[in-house]
């Protein structure tokens, strides 16, 4: 049986684990567990505490369920790991729990690719199937990789900073400029993104930056067909192939009902996992990333609360969401993230992923309390493409351009603030944008330079009877708060790019500045459907006392109504509905 979401109700239990108690360190059995457990059983652990020291983490690698008896009654805890406000991390930094066949790559690039092959026929968005030159190693089932080569070359710099390093189409955008932009070019002088073990190979196979994961459902001659649409075109022109993993994804597991607390290599990871889940889980004081979705496929983020990194820094140290490396079709829904860095990132990754109906607030930097950071984000790597946010509350929703930029993003129906919520930064003192006229940049809906393409479409802007002082569009120089800041650079002269401006669509939007709904109006069409991925109202709108559904209804007579994430954070009670 499988529930709303593609998650399996399982309860048959192939072990029931407690913990020793005192020191002992209970990784060892947990494991030992989960190694001889039949596919689609569940190893149950009981309420406790859970030490996973020493450099030990668990590692899901079949098709199991590690499941707590509740977030508040089951801990899985890392004592000589992260610990807040410490950005020391142990002699052998570790998760605690691994969801896929290894925690490294077994060959000497990141996404662990095998083989490759070339398409003989551009791939085209939203069909089903690629034609390549060779079918041998690929069959039914498999998880793959497509990709193409950047094509990037230097280009004139549309902000006037000499030249970039970008296709000529502007799909890739690398962080390298001629001359060389300060603090932020990620190349040296003499290194490009196809310079081995340079940032091109970060987060993707070298200088192949746009890619997505698929599934293959058959295969007839030439002709491999996928379970799922492609969501942007891979072309020949660019060198698109199709790849074979090293190794087969672990497949169908899932991590339920537990707190997990004090990893310095990240809480819970999926690597190289598809069609698995992480759901009820509290995830706190971590080093790295709080969930980590990497090279994986249809990966579920469900009902979640992640917050309070251990050290809220730039670097990666404190990202509370992550996905990477070709990451594709994640759904990260129902949940909720604060305090940490940067609330989700997407690094090379994101194709045809949605983040939906998250509570999403106070990203900051804790020994500069006064930057106000990106709340919805899809980037921080060049690469990202076609993630939707649908129905999310947030400070604001951005792209930035740190390490390159990321296009074809959606924001649709968000309540987008302008401002976080206040709260206590763990370096000390109040933070409370609202009342700090330094904090910013604050903006409701932003986009740095070179991202471009993206649709904002339904979204209501800005705080009721707070919007003394903004500005409708705004830029980073000014520094004025505003509704939007297209286009901006936080790198002096601080240009801007017009660009992502000229190609954003901006449609049925409604902000308290103006008090007024703004259409497109070369669109003639002003009725926006409910959802642009569900087909009802979700059953969680259905929970506790009921909530209206959408939630968010730019041109209603009632703009917001309760986001039921917001509503738990709230009362207190992440995983109860009030």
């Amino acid at each position: 049986m499988m529930a709303v979401g593609g998650i399996p109700v399982r309860s048959k239990v192939c072990a029931t684990v407690s913990p020793i108690g005192g020191r002992s360190n209970d990784t060892a059995r947990i494991q030992a567990a989960i190694n001889v457990c039949p596919l689609g059983e569940v190893v149950q652990l009981t309420a406790g505490t859970f030490l996973i020291d020493g450099g030990n983490y668990i590692v899901i690698n079949k098709g199991i369920t590690l499941r707590g008896a509740g977030p508040d009654r089951t801990i899985l805890a890392k004592t000589d790991g992260a610990k807040p406000f410490q950005s020391n991390v142990g002699s052998k930094p570790s998760p605690l729990i691994l969801v896929g066949p290894s925690l490294f790559s077994s060959t000497d690039n990141v996404t662990d690719v095998h083989r490759s092959t070339d398409l003989t026929a551009d791939a085209v968005k939203g069909a089903y199937t690629v034609k390549i030159s060779d079918t041998a190693g690929f069959k039914p089932g498999q998880i793959v990789l497509l990709d193409e080569a950047s094509g990037a070359r230097w280009i004139s710099d549309p902000q006037r900073r000499g030249e970039v390093w970008a296709a000529p189409d502007w799909r890739v955008v690398w962080r390298k400029h001629k001359p060389t932009v300060q603090y932020v070019d990620d190349f040296a002088p003499d290194a490009f993104p196809t310079t081995p073990r340079s940032a091109g190979s970060w987060f993707s196979r070298q200088d192949r930056p746009t890619s997505e994961i698929k599934q293959i459902a058959s295969i007839a001659g030439d002709t491999i067909t996928f379970t799922t649409p492609i969501h942007i075109s891979y072309r020949l022109s660019h060198a698109a192939q199709l790849s074979v993993y090293s190794r087969p994804h672990v497949m169908n597991a899932g991590v339920e009902d537990m707190k997990l607390t004090g990893g310095d290599a990240g809480n819970l990871r999926f690597n190289w996992a598809a069609q698995s889940w992480a759901k009820n889980i509290d995830n706190t004081v971590w080093h790295d990333e709080g969930f980590s979705i990497h090279a994986s496929f249809r990966v579920e983020l469900r009902e979640f609360y992640v917050h309070d990194a251990a050290w809220a820094q730039p670097g990666g140290g404190g990202y509370a969401i992550s996905l990477s490396a070709g990451s594709s079709e994640v759904l990260i829904e129902n949940g909720i993230a604060v305090r940490a860095n940067k609330l989700i990132v997407a690094r090379s990754a994101g194709a045809g992923s949605v983040v939906a109906y998250n509570y999403m607030d106070m990203s900051y930097i804790n020994t500069q309390g006064s930057w106000v950071e990106v709340g919805l984000n899809a980037s921080h790597m060049v690469g990202p493409h076609h993630v939707l946010f649908e129905g999310n509350y947030s400070h604001n929703a951005d792209s930035d351009n740190t390490h390159g930029n990321s296009i074809y993003l959606t924001f649709f129906r968000n309540y987008l603030s302008g401002t976080r919520a206040p709260f206590e930064n763990q370096a000390g003192g109040l933070i409370d944008d609202a009342a700090q006229s330094g904090n910013g940049p604050r903006r409701a809906a932003g986009l740095m330079a070179f991202s471009y393409w993206m649709t904002f479409a339904g979204n209501v802007l800005g705080s009721p009877g707070k919007m003394d002082g903004w500005i409708y569009e705004t830029t980073f120089a000014s520094g004025k708060p505003g509704i939007w800041m297209l286009g901006w650079d936080a790198v002096s002269p601080y240009p801007i790019d017009a660009k992502v401006a000229a190609t954003a669509i901006r449609h049925g939007n409604f902000d308290y500045l103006t008090n007024t709904v703004k259409w497109d109006p070369s669109i003639t069409g002003h009725t926006l459907p409910d959802s642009l991925y569900l087909p009802a109202k979700p059953a969680f709108f259905y929970a506790g006392h009921g909530y209206t559904w959408p939630w968010v209804d730019a041109a209603g007579a009632t703009k917001l109504h309760v986001l039921p994430a917001k509503a738990r954070y709230d009362a207190g009670t992440p995983f109860k509905q009030p």
